[in-house]
């Protein structure tokens, strides 16, 4: 298996673990956090989904879709505190965005090879994601490490686990 095909791999577990914790929660759900001052699901999702577009927008230009109008300051770290609903999108809006930036990102990886995933990325995430190629590893890590934070609220609210 080549580098490109095991950050798809990654990537497709993300997708399925984040997905089955977030298929069976209301837009009401969304909002609930799992202790005060943490962050609610609905701008963590919102939050994953305006990180990605940024990442690989600066790894590699001109890949990704435009977010909606306003999508990345309702979701920036100064709206993390917000409860009111109204401030954020309803999860079928957010899980259909971040589709949307997923497809971009799996054609902007398809069209990689090993010299490009070993490129530097642009000098504002480079601290934290070195190369093109880590800056697509990081999609799987940081989805995945919302997704155990989101197990917590699940079992708040009484649900069984599901893995």
């Amino acid at each position: 298996m080549d580098a490109k095909a095991a950050i798809k791999v990654a990537l497709d577990t993300a997708e399925m673990i984040s997905m089955a914790y977030l298929e069976d929660l209301t837009d009401e759900e969304m909002l609930i956090r799992p202790v005060p001052q943490a962050n609610h699901i609905n701008w963590q999702v919102g939050h994953l989904i305006a990180s990605e577009h940024q990442m690989i927008s600066k790894s590699v230009p001109n890949s990704m879709p435009e977010l909606p109008a306003g999508f990345a300051d309702r979701y920036a770290s100064e709206t993390a505190s917000q409860d009111d609903a109204s401030q954020f999108l309803r999860k079928a809006d957010l899980i259909a965005e971040y589709r949307r930036q997923r497809a971009a990102t799996l054609i902007a990886l398809e069209k990689m090879t090993p010299e490009t995933l070993d490129q530097e990325t642009d000098e504002s995430i480079r601290s934290y994601a070195p190369t093109v190629g880590a800056a697509f590893v990081l999609q799987d890590a940081h989805w995945m490490m919302h997704a155990g934070q989101w197990a917590v609220v699940r079992r708040k609210l009484g649900r069984k686990p599901i893995f």
